[in-house]
């Protein structure tokens, strides 16, 4: 066992401190991270609120972790020390079951094991990557390209994940109408993934504030929901939207943006519950659904080709030290568009 320098929620609610924690000795196929980044992703600050429920603690957050392999367990086959490797929201899975045979961890039967927050096959507490170093299975450990930089591809780890995976599920390409619903953390990149798979892209966003930039990052057409006029003219418009707002929101009004057979795809994650008028799929058949992060091989798949077409987060790079004002920043939405953690700044 290691003890190693990290930032924990000592309890519910409270500001994030300085600690150390322990990470096991690598065995069996496991290997050593030392983290260079974590991305600060806005769940960091439900589970350490209990949002979803009761949390662990003391609880390390982060799950958006980029590093390099400094050691591995005598069952390693797929890495080496040096390599550039990320982890993501999860850090085991029951490995037997439908979905982890079919490459869909993400959606284990069993119940996958998220990267903190959860406890390990042995039953003690798993941690975060708001830490200096963190050791993981290889299945659960993902290469990152050398064209794509740590510090960029760290939010590539969740956001990229639970936004390309809907797109290419729902076949967004050549010939389809995506909209992205909010210009935010996800928006920003599922914006960016829409266009580099052929689809014509529409960022639907309460304001044009940030029009400039979805217009940079590929979007065609750009409209604000403040304008009742914009459910006007776009109604019946789209093959699919990909809803990236964590505030609950009436979903009834953007339903009826969708095309028949259109689909309208949360991908965020509201503490609150939905609610929408079943009236408003029936007269075209749409459908309402909702989709986590992706299984292993499409993560993989996403980070190459995110290196393929010069995809990567736009990001604030900040100090360890600084983690609850960037916390209070995220809750105010203050961020062009990802915070990322240097933890170089995290000293023992």
């Amino acid at each position: 066992m290691n003890k190693i320098p990290a930032y924990a929620a000592a309890r519910s609610g409270a500001r994030l401190e300085p600690t150390t924690i322990t990470r096991r000795t690598p065995a069996g196929a496991d290997v050593r991270i030392e983290i260079r980044y974590a991305g600060v992703c806005h769940t960091d600050i439900v589970q350490t609120h209990d949002g979803w429920g009761p949390g662990l603690y003391p609880m390390v957050p982060g799950h958006e972790i980029t590093g390099v392999v400094v050691e591995t367990g005598p069952g390693v086959t797929r890495f080496a020390v040096g390599d550039r490797v990320g982890v993501g929201t999860y850090v085991d899975s029951c490995r037997e079951c439908e979905a982890c045979t079919a490459g869909l961890e993400v959606y284990c039967l069993n119940g996958v094991v998220p990267t903190y927050n959860s406890r390990g096959r042995d039953g003690s507490p798993n941690q975060g990557g708001f830490s200096r170093e963190i050791v993981v299975d290889e299945r659960y450990v993902v290469r990152i390209p050398d064209s794509l930089p740590l510090d960029a591809a760290a939010p590539l780890l969740c956001a990229g994940a639970t936004t390309f995976s809907p797109l290419k599920h729902w076949n967004a390409g050549p010939g389809k109408k995506v909209a992205v619903l909010g210009m935010g953390g996800l928006g920003h990149l599922a914006v960016q993934y829409a266009h580099a798979l052929g689809a014509e892209v529409t960022v639907l966003s309460r304001t044009l504030s940030k029009q400039d930039d979805g217009l940079r990052f590929g979007a065609d057409h750009y409209f604000a929901t403040e304008d009742p006029k914009t459910f006007e003219d776009l109604a019946g418009a789209f093959d699919l939207i990909v809803c990236t707002i964590s505030d609950p929101i009436r979903l009834d009004p953007y339903l009826r943006l969708l095309r028949i057979d259109g689909a309208l795809v949360n991908v965020g994650a509201p503490e609150d519950d939905l609610t929408f008028d079943n009236w408003a799929l029936i007269p075209a058949r749409r459908s309402y659904a909702s989709s986590a992060a992706a299984g292993m091989p499409e993560t993989q798949q996403m980070l190459d080709f995110s290196a393929e077409h010069g995809i990567a987060a736009q990001i604030e790079t900040v100090a360890m030290r600084d983690i609850n004002e960037v916390f209070e920043r995220l809750e105010k939405a203050q961020v062009r568009y990802r915070f990322v953690v240097d933890l170089a700044t995290l000293t023992a």
